[in-house]
């Protein structure tokens, strides 16, 4: 009997000079390489995957605050996932089993249902797909509800970019991002403000600049658009390589952090994770804040779709 790994089924892929793995549990992008080297930080098939990497965030990201939110004129109480801090933490979906319904050398499409249950009483479907191609790897997710009313949803990604040799203190940085969202020390939101109000020298990187000894685990909005409605984040490292991310109007917010584990600890600083979201954090709490959550509601039989695009530089 084979014995599969750890962290599900892999799906090696490949195309050109990328090749990525994506592991069945939690529809997780295991692995991503551009001409051998890495984009994202990866880890090992057989190793349960650690801090949340590349896993698929739904039916919302980051953190519902205490677990607890009102929908429909109904009180929900969700597992506390992350005690520490006493929120719900990254959805449901992280730890389920996906099922391949589509694969190619150069794709693959993962599918899982997320069932009614304590907190979150609907059903949605949610299709992960995965291409490679010459611009890098893009990712798609869209979730259907197949339950009999209207369900809250949000979803993102949680890849941690590596820009090259070296750690997060080495690496340059561009978010063009116009607002962050200050939390306390619990990371709950508390105040939506402009980079230049909650601090530049801290949190404004519309211009590229050096991270160095900066910590961030925090929401930005704001983002500046091309004229194609295309949002990037660049990080490079100081001999020119790096990974650029990539996304459109479905995601208005991303969450961006240092990977602070504690000196010593592993992963303290190896990546720096970028996460577009379709929602900010706690936005099942939409009614607490002054600001747009971007907090989606699907209809029964109705889906919402969003996509990233991970690129070598």
């Amino acid at each position: 009997m084979v014995r599969t790994p750890l962290s599900g089924t892999q799906h090696a892929l490949r195309a050109g000079d990328y090749e990525a793995v994506v592991a069945s549990v939690g529809g997780t992008l295991r692995s991503l390489t551009h001409r051998g080297r890495d984009l994202i930080a990866p880890f090992g098939a057989d190793e349960v995957r650690p801090s949340y990497r590349g896993a698929l965030l739904a039916p919302w990201p980051n953190r519902i605050v205490d677990g607890r939110y009102g929908f429909a004129g109904a009180d929900h109480q969700v597992a506390l996932t992350e005690p520490a801090r006493h929120h719900a933490l990254h959805g449901l979906a992280a730890w389920l089993p996906f099922e391949a319904v589509d694969k190619g050398p150069d794709h693959v499409t993962l599918a899982a249902v997320i069932e009614p249950q304590t907190g979150y009483p609907w059903r949605i479907t949610v299709a992960t797909s995965f291409a490679l191609g010459p611009d890098g790897l893009t990712q798609t997710v869209t979730a259907r509800n197949d339950s009999a009313d209207a369900a809250p949803f949000g979803t993102g990604p949680h890849p941690y970019l590596v820009a090259g040799p070296g750690t997060v203190d080495d690496w340059t940085l561009e978010l063009p991002a116009a607002d962050v969202l200050l939390t306390d020390d619990r990371l709950s939101p508390v105040a939506l403000e402009s980079v230049e109000q909650a601090g530049a020298d801290r949190f404004d990187f519309r211009a590229a600049r050096a991270i160095e000894q900066i910590e961030l685990d925090h929401a930005y909005t704001g983002l500046d658009a091309d004229a194609g409605g295309t949002v990037t984040v660049r990080v490079t490292a100081p001999g020119g390589t790096g990974v650029a991310m990539s996304w459109g109007a479905s995601c208005p917010w991303v969450q961006v952090h240092t990977s602070d584990k504690g000196q010593g600890m592993p992963g303290h600083r190896a990546g720096l994770a970028v996460e577009p979201m379709t929602c900010a954090p706690d936005a099942f709490n939409a009614d607490r804040y002054a600001f747009d959550t971007g907090l989606q509601v699907i209809e029964p039989g109705a889906s919402v779709e969003a996509s990233w695009l991970i690129a070598a530089i």
